[in-house]
Protein backbone atom coordinates (compact mmCIF):
# COMPACT_ATOMS: atom_id res chain seq x y z
CA UNK A 1 0.00 0.00 0.00
CA UNK A 2 1.10 3.37 -0.76
CA UNK A 3 2.52 6.00 2.20
CA UNK A 4 -0.99 8.09 3.25
CA UNK A 5 -0.43 11.23 5.01
CA UNK A 6 -1.12 11.49 8.41
CA UNK A 7 -2.40 7.88 8.47
CA UNK A 8 -4.93 8.13 6.04
CA UNK A 9 -6.89 5.19 4.53
CA UNK A 10 -7.37 6.28 0.73
CA UNK A 11 -10.98 7.03 0.57
CA UNK A 12 -11.52 8.27 4.55
CA UNK A 13 -12.02 12.38 4.48
CA UNK A 14 -9.76 14.22 6.76
CA UNK A 15 -12.33 16.55 8.21
CA UNK A 16 -16.00 14.89 8.71
CA UNK A 17 -18.44 17.83 8.81
CA UNK A 18 -21.95 15.73 9.03
CA UNK A 19 -23.03 14.55 13.17
CA UNK A 20 -25.31 12.57 14.83
CA UNK A 21 -29.12 13.61 14.49
CA UNK A 22 -28.14 15.29 11.45
CA UNK A 23 -30.89 14.71 8.56
CA UNK A 24 -29.37 13.75 5.00
CA UNK A 25 -30.66 12.44 1.70
CA UNK A 26 -28.65 9.50 -0.04
CA UNK A 27 -27.50 11.04 -3.41
CA UNK A 28 -26.12 8.24 -4.71
CA UNK A 29 -26.46 3.94 -4.12
CA UNK A 30 -29.20 1.62 -4.12
CA UNK A 31 -31.17 3.90 -1.72
CA UNK A 32 -30.33 7.19 -4.04
CA UNK A 33 -33.66 10.20 -2.53
CA UNK A 34 -34.14 8.31 0.27
CA UNK A 35 -33.78 10.75 3.42
CA UNK A 36 -33.21 10.04 6.80
CA UNK A 37 -31.74 10.68 10.14
CA UNK A 38 -28.07 10.12 11.11
CA UNK A 39 -27.91 7.12 13.55
CA UNK A 40 -24.15 6.74 13.79
CA UNK A 41 -20.89 8.38 12.03
CA UNK A 42 -17.89 6.16 11.57
CA UNK A 43 -15.25 8.44 11.37
CA UNK A 44 -12.20 5.48 11.66
CA UNK A 45 -13.89 4.24 7.89
CA UNK A 46 -15.62 7.69 6.82
CA UNK A 47 -19.18 6.17 6.75
CA UNK A 48 -22.44 7.01 7.91
CA UNK A 49 -25.41 4.83 9.32
CA UNK A 50 -28.35 6.37 7.71
CA UNK A 51 -31.90 5.28 9.34
CA UNK A 52 -34.08 2.96 7.16
CA UNK A 53 -31.31 3.42 4.38
CA UNK A 54 -28.84 0.83 3.34
CA UNK A 55 -31.03 -2.24 4.85
CA UNK A 56 -29.56 -5.54 4.81
CA UNK A 57 -30.51 -9.03 6.23
CA UNK A 58 -28.58 -10.33 8.88
CA UNK A 59 -28.74 -14.41 9.82
CA UNK A 60 -28.54 -14.55 13.18
CA UNK A 61 -28.25 -17.55 15.74
CA UNK A 62 -30.52 -18.06 18.52
CA UNK A 63 -28.53 -17.36 21.74
CA UNK A 64 -31.00 -18.25 24.81
CA UNK A 65 -28.28 -17.12 27.40
CA UNK A 66 -28.38 -13.64 25.83
CA UNK A 67 -32.14 -14.06 25.20
CA UNK A 68 -31.13 -13.59 21.26
CA UNK A 69 -34.09 -14.36 19.24
CA UNK A 70 -32.83 -16.11 16.34
CA UNK A 71 -33.61 -15.14 12.55
CA UNK A 72 -33.43 -13.07 9.56
CA UNK A 73 -33.39 -9.60 11.13
CA UNK A 74 -32.90 -6.38 8.99
CA UNK A 75 -30.73 -3.30 9.58
CA UNK A 76 -28.91 -0.71 8.00
CA UNK A 77 -25.71 -0.80 6.80
CA UNK A 78 -23.33 2.26 6.31
CA UNK A 79 -22.95 4.35 3.67
CA UNK A 80 -19.81 6.32 2.76
CA UNK A 81 -19.91 10.02 3.60
CA UNK A 82 -19.49 11.31 0.25
CA UNK A 83 -22.85 9.96 -1.09
CA UNK A 84 -25.14 11.89 1.44
CA UNK A 85 -25.27 15.17 1.46
CA UNK A 86 -26.79 17.46 4.54
CA UNK A 87 -30.35 18.64 4.52
CA UNK A 88 -31.34 22.06 5.53
CA UNK A 89 -34.30 23.20 7.31
CA UNK A 90 -36.17 23.66 3.87
CA UNK A 91 -35.45 20.13 2.88
CA UNK A 92 -32.64 21.13 0.44
CA UNK A 93 -29.61 19.05 0.12
CA UNK A 94 -26.36 21.13 0.95
CA UNK A 95 -22.92 21.37 1.24
CA UNK A 96 -21.40 22.59 4.40
CA UNK A 97 -19.12 25.49 5.25
CA UNK A 98 -17.97 26.86 8.59
CA UNK A 99 -18.15 30.51 10.03
CA UNK A 100 -17.37 31.85 12.94
CA UNK A 101 -19.44 33.40 14.65
CA UNK A 102 -18.94 36.00 18.09
CA UNK A 103 -21.50 36.56 20.63
CA UNK A 104 -19.72 39.27 23.07
CA UNK A 105 -16.62 38.21 24.50
CA UNK A 106 -17.56 34.33 22.81
CA UNK A 107 -16.24 33.17 19.43
CA UNK A 108 -17.67 29.63 18.07
CA UNK A 109 -16.87 27.93 14.97
CA UNK A 110 -20.81 27.00 13.33
CA UNK A 111 -21.63 25.13 10.53
CA UNK A 112 -23.07 27.03 7.72
CA UNK A 113 -25.03 26.03 4.23
CA UNK A 114 -23.77 26.62 1.03
CA UNK A 115 -27.20 27.02 -0.65
CA UNK A 116 -28.97 30.50 1.27
CA UNK A 117 -25.75 30.92 4.10
CA UNK A 118 -28.40 29.29 6.99
CA UNK A 119 -26.96 28.07 10.41
CA UNK A 120 -27.30 24.77 10.84
CA UNK A 121 -25.89 24.14 14.43
CA UNK A 122 -28.66 23.94 17.00
CA UNK A 123 -28.00 26.19 19.88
Amino acid sequence: MSKMTFGQLKGVPKRIRIKRDDVVRVIAGKDKGKSGRVLDVITATGRVLVEHCGMVKRHTRPNPQRQIKGGIAERESPIHISNVMLLTSGGIPTRIGSKVETQGAKTRRVRVARKGGEVLDKK
